[in-house]
């Protein structure tokens, strides 16, 4: 019997690579949008291409109603097996230009849908007997701060400690949650547009060769939602090629040993 997987943002970017490896995987995958055309696109493909089962749930993550019945909305066609949080909204805007509105808006797409999705989820497995995974994706922006960013890497951030909570919480009832966290990768997303200047600079600072793919994320996903990650949960596992480990682009600090260390070793 093939497993079930609800992904968020299934339309573009990162979320449709997830869901296309997920259905490559064998998963019937039902996809979560905003936008009509594109969803039913990718599901369309993913269905085609890999003989899955696939259904479209278009609606808009900062609505809470829709954020927590789109689980009860897939659980209708069969249990769920695996939840990708992977809808993010990234609109950059200078700190002192933040409103609370925006502000609002970035978390709620980011990280109060992920929890209502999450908790919907529990609330029905639980009393079925039934262990699903959730993978959220969060970014390496979590944890390194860059201009017009601060309501995106907060979001991002909050995420990291949602995951860390709600494996401790709902581990007891079987169900793990984990999180992926993405370095910079081209995507070509329409919500969240990258400029040309800004992915050279960001690619400048990989570290492994060959540059990140969409895909490589995507092998993550599948790997936290499957039996192999069965004893890994709370983990945040970055896809980044190194680069929040450290640079290959600043120069050694220092040629050798100081004076003063070479006086230290002669006199010890």
């Amino acid at each position: 019997m093939s497993k079930h997987a609800v992904v968020t943002g299934a339309g573009n970017g990162l979320g449709a690579a997830v869901a296309r490896g997920l259905g490559a995987a064998g998963y019937d995958v039902t996809g979560v949008d905003l936008r009509r055309p594109a969803l039913e696109k990718v599901m369309d493909e993913i269905a085609g291409e890999h003989g899955v089962r696939t259904r479209s749930l278009v609606g808009d993550l900062a609505d809470e109603a829709f954020a927590t019945d789109l689980v009860t909305m897939a659980w209708a066609q069969a249990p769920v097996d695996g939840l990708v949080n992977a809808a993010g909204i990234y609109p950059a805007i200078p700190f002192l230009e933040i409103d609370a509105a925006a502000w609002n808006h970035v978390q709620a797409v980011n990280v109060v849908a992920p929890l209502l999705a999450t908790q919907q989820l529990a609330r029905l497995a639980v009393p079925a007997g039934h262990t699903p995974a959730v993978v959220n994706i969060t970014s390496g922006a979590a944890s390194r701060a860059r201009p017009g960013t601060s309501h995106y890497s907060t979001s991002k951030a909050a995420l990291v400690m949602l995951t860390k909570s709600s494996a401790i919480e709902l581990g007891p009832a079987g169900i793990r949650v984990n999180a992926v966290a993405p370095g910079f990768f081209p995507v070509a997303s329409e919500v969240n547009p990258i400029s040309e200047e800004y992915a050279a600079i960001m690619a400048a600072a990989d570290v492994l060769p060959g540059g990140a793919r969409s895909s490589d994320i995507a092998h993550a996903v599948e790997f936290l939602l499957s039996d192999k990650a069965r004893w890994i949960s709370g983990a945040v596992l970055p896809v980044d090629g190194a680069t929040s480990v450290g640079t290959t682009k600043l120069p050694q600090h220092w040629a050798g040993t100081s004076d003063w260390q070479n006086t230290q070793e002669a006199t010890a």
